[in-house]
Order: structure tokens, then C-alpha cells, then sequence
């Protein structure tokens, strides 16, 4: 089994990219989640790098709840020697490995456990980043990622588009805030390591980010847009589609995390997404429909059932400042027409 043509082309361009790979020559990386939509694309580039360089591999270590899942996801890379995946919940048990490079992607992002399971949202994000960050103390690895969010800024961040100290409020009272509370929580622990322990922890905050492998039942809008156009049956929208937000292609995305894992400045948060991408829900369902006309897709108005376990945002306008990211080098480039094309024949 290969990999897909358009993630062959995606890892392609990410490796072309100006960033320093050459730290990573020989490295061993722990992948915390790693058969997650995120941080997958980041193990994908690894291996299809190890294959291309010529150089002394890197060995990938992912960390995962479910080794089926992850199996599944890796399967173009069964028997690989450069790839091992073990069974671990980094919430519960601190793991015992050697890393070079640590990247801690483990977290329920979903806002459908928002509601369901707000308490293992936040162990991962407070535990897991903790047991991980003490890894990185221990073993003296020389990067360390933390993959936080934009739900940091709270539901009405100070400004938009929004910088990395742009915060707003968040109600702790409020259920929902157990991802964003949790994330502050994990950023504010990579810096204490960081000033405490020497770790080199840096932090990406992704924002509205989609691309090959991301889940279909996630519960967010655009995943539920892209299901519907997959299985060729109307686009449901269930708001009145004013509100915008600003969609990052993960490819794009990618080259970010691994600028900012080789490149950034340790102790320090850095905003990844598109600007240039920033579009109402209700523009992005018509394009949607539009983006292959022989299948004739409509958009039609429902009401979310109240018992709809997603729990919505009250963000009525996202969209991030990326100019610390755009200081390394780092520019998205890719438009949602191109991004979802890609994405949608993915999975197909």
C-alpha cells in the first residue's frame, strides 16, 4: 500500500520548505496522538523525508491510545523500521523513552467531548503535557512541541485578527471552556519548564484547520460539509452561515508545525492558519456545492437536534495574525477551493 498521490504531493512541498531538517538527521521523534489528523501529517513527512534524504533516518515513536487505529492510519508504512507505534495514554502513565524531539499532539479536539468527556479533555492537555514536558526535562531533548489552539483567546478574543497576546475571557464555570482552560494550562507549563528546567518548548496554536485524513464525524461544520459532498448528498447547514472563520490546508499547516518546532523560539506561542483564507460558513457551503458540478449538490437549512453532543462556538468572527509565524519564513499559501478539492478526493 503507497500513499495517496495528493499527500505524496502535500509532503513534497513540505519538504521543500526552508526549514532546518537537518536537526532532525538521526533524531528519535516521540509523537504523542500520533495517528491524530494533525500530528499524522507530521509523521507522514518524517518517513517520506527518511526515504528521500538519503541521510541517517529519523526514528518516529508515536504514542497512542488505540494501536488498531493507528495501525490503519500507518498501514502505507507497515514493517517500516523507522516507524514504531506503542500503546500508551500519556495522561495516566508517564512514558519512559528516549527522545530527541518530542511533539505532544494528544487531545480531544473535537467540541463533540466538549460535552461527553470534558474531564479527559483536560487530562491530557494539563497530565499529558505535564508527564510529557518531564520526558523532555529528563532525557534533555533538544525540541519540544506543544500543539495548543486558538480557543486560548476565549470566545471573544480582544481582537481580530488575533495575535498572540490578544487574550479574551474565559468562564471557567462553562463546560465547553475545558479545552480552551486546559490548553492555557498546557502553554503555561511548557513555560515554566522552559524557565524552570531549560525544556525547549515551543507552542503552535492551530486554527480551523482541514485536509486528507481529517474525520468525517468530527462534529465540526466544515468536516460535516466535506462528509456531505464525499457522500454526495446536500450540504446541511444548520446556522444562519454568518459567521466567518479563517480555513488553513493542512499541508500549509504542516510546514508551520515543523518551522516552528526547528526554528522557533523556545517559551514562545505562535499563531498557525491562513488570513488569507477567512470566509463565511454559509460562502464556504455554497462553494462546496459548486466544487463539482456534475454531482448537482444543493444547500439546504436544518435545525441542530438538541441532542447534537457537539457544543457550538460562540465565536462569531476567527481569524489569526500570523505575523510571528510569517517572521520564520513560514507562509500559507493554498486557497479553499484548491485545499478542499484536494481534501474531498482524498477520500475517494
Amino acid at each position: 500500500m503507497s500513499r495517496h498521490a495528493i499527500i505524496d504531493e502535500d509532503v513534497s512541498a513540505i519538504l521543500a520548505a526552508p526549514i532546518a531538517w537537518g536537526r532532525l538527521d538521526g533524531a528519535t521523534v516521540v509523537v504523542t496522538g500520533a495517528a491524530g489528523f494533525l500530528p499524522a501529517y507530521m509523521v507522514e513527512t518524517i518517513l517520506a523525508r527518511n526515504e528521500r534524504s538519503g541521510r541517517t533516518p529519523t526514528r518516529v515513536v508515536g504514542l497512542v491510545r488505540s494501536l488498531d487505529r493507528a495501525r490503519l492510519r500507518f498501514a502505507a508504512y507497515a514493517d517500516r523500521s523507522d516507524l514504531e507505534l506503542i500503546g500508551h495514554d500519556v495522561a495516566v502513565h508517564p512514558p519512559s523513552i528516549a527522545a530527541d524531539f518530542i511533539i505532544h499532539a494528544a487531545s480531544q479536539a473535537s467540541p463533540r467531548f466538549y460535552r461527553t468527556d470534558p474531564v479527559g479533555t483536560i487530562e491530557a492537555n494539563t497530565l499529558g503535557t505535564e508527564h510529557m514536558l518531564r520526558l523532555a526535562a529528563r532525557t534533555g531533548a533538544a525540541g519540544f512541541l506543544f500543539f495548543s489552539s486558538g480557543d486560548v483567546y476565549g470566545p471573544v478574543p480582544a481582537r481580530t485578527p488575533t495575535g498572540e497576546r490578544d487574550y479574551g475571557p474565559v468562564d471557567c464555570l462553562v463546560v465547553r471552556s475545558c479545552y480552551g482552560e486546559s490548553k492555557r494550562m498546557g502553554e503555561n507549563l511548557c513555560v515554566a519548564f522552559h524557565h524552570q528546567h531549560g525544556v525547549p518548548a515551543r507552542i503552535v496554536r492551530p486554527f480551523h484547520t482541514y485536509g486528507p485524513g481529517m474525520r468525517l464525524d468530527d462534529g465540526r461544520v466544515f468536516a460535516d460539509f466535506v462528509a456531505d459532498v464525499v457522500h454526495r448528498r446536500p450540504i446541511a447547514l444548520k446556522s444562519d452561515g454568518s459567521a466567518t472563520r479563517a480555513f488553513c490546508y493542512l499541508g500549509d499547516a504542516t510546514a508551520g508545525f515543523f518551522t516552528v518546532l526547528l526554528g522557533g523560539q523556545s517559551g514562545k506561542a505562535y499563531n498557525i492558519g491562513n488570513n488569507n483564507a477567512e470566509c463565511s460558513i454559509s460562502w464556504l457551503a455554497e462553494m462546496l456545492a459548486g466544487l463539482f458540478p456534475e454531482r448537482r449538490l444543493s444547500v439546504v437549512r436544518q435545525t441542530r437536534s438538541p441532542d447534537d453532543p457537539y457544543v457550538p462556538s460562540r465565536l462569531e468572527r476567527s481569524c489569526p495574525d500570523i505575523s510571528l509565524a510569517r517572521s520564520l519564513g513560514w507562509n500559507p499559501e493554498t486557497k479553499p477551493e484548491d485545499g478542499f478539492r484536494r481534501t474531498i478526493r482524498t477520500f475517494e
